[in-house]
């Protein structure tokens, strides 16, 4: 069994997967409440899915870019079960999560989440080898400087408010995912998490760490 965490922004998310299917899965909208949200909507969870901290094989979580608060809460938490438990853990970035949920297309994909202050954190992506591909590294910028970018059809998805939906609309090039395949599913980070598990890439707990973005967009770690 394998819990997968996500608090990279104001989107939270978990979820149980076995490999086989998805046993319980929640996602809500907080208001910086992560610390006091996190542990008792884990209890929950478990709780309804009929599934013991005992049961749990392995974990992941989701590494950002993202909030610096947020990010470390989450992380905090899966690096706290995986040392104590001795559970493997394999870290995901949290553009690929939004990435995977799309369908197959011949366009480009842009995955982008909020970065804070009106900006946003984004990546670019091309579908290969029935995967999605991340083309160069992440970004920070606003909405108008990534549709500035766009000059050929490209899909666009990931956490947009609805002033942001408005204004990719407005674009021709931009192919805009609908609001549900927008939405960061902690199942999607479970499965991509799983199948790094079942290729023995697993993630040093003690040095894990979450990826951030400095002002002028760069990564860092």
């Amino acid at each position: 069994m394998l819990l997968a965490i996500d608090t990279s922004t104001a989107q939270v998310g978990m979820a149980l997967y076995d490999g086989t299917q998805v046993l319980g899965e929640m996602t809500w909208s907080t208001r910086q409440h992560h610390t006091t949200e996190l542990a008792p909507a884990l209890s929950g969870l478990l709780n309804r899915s009929a599934v013991s901290m005992d049961m749990l094989s392995a974990l992941a979580v989701a590494i950002g870019p993202g909030s610096f608060t947020s990010l470390r809460v989450g992380l905090s938490l899966v690096k706290g079960i995986a040392l104590a438990r001795r559970l493997p853990i394999m870290g995901i970035p949290t553009l690929d999560i939004i990435a995977a949920a799309q369908p197959a297309a011949k366009q480009p994909l842009a995955a982008l989440l909020q970065a804070g202050r009106t900006r946003i954190a984004f990546s670019l992506y091309k579908r290969e080898k029935k995967t999605w591909q991340a083309e160069g590294g992440v970004r920070s910028g606003t909405v108008d400087d990534l549709l500035n970018e766009i000059e050929s059809p490209t899909i666009v998805a990931g956490e947009l408010s609805a002033e942001d939906r408005k204004k990719f609309s407005k674009k021709k090039a931009v192919l805009l995912a609908s609001p549900v395949n927008c939405l960061r599913r902690p199942s999607v980070l479970a499965e991509l998490a799983w199948a790094r598990w079942q290729n023995d890439e697993v993630d040093d707990a003690a040095t894990l760490a979450p990826i951030y973005l400095h002002v002028a967009g760069t990564p860092i770690q």
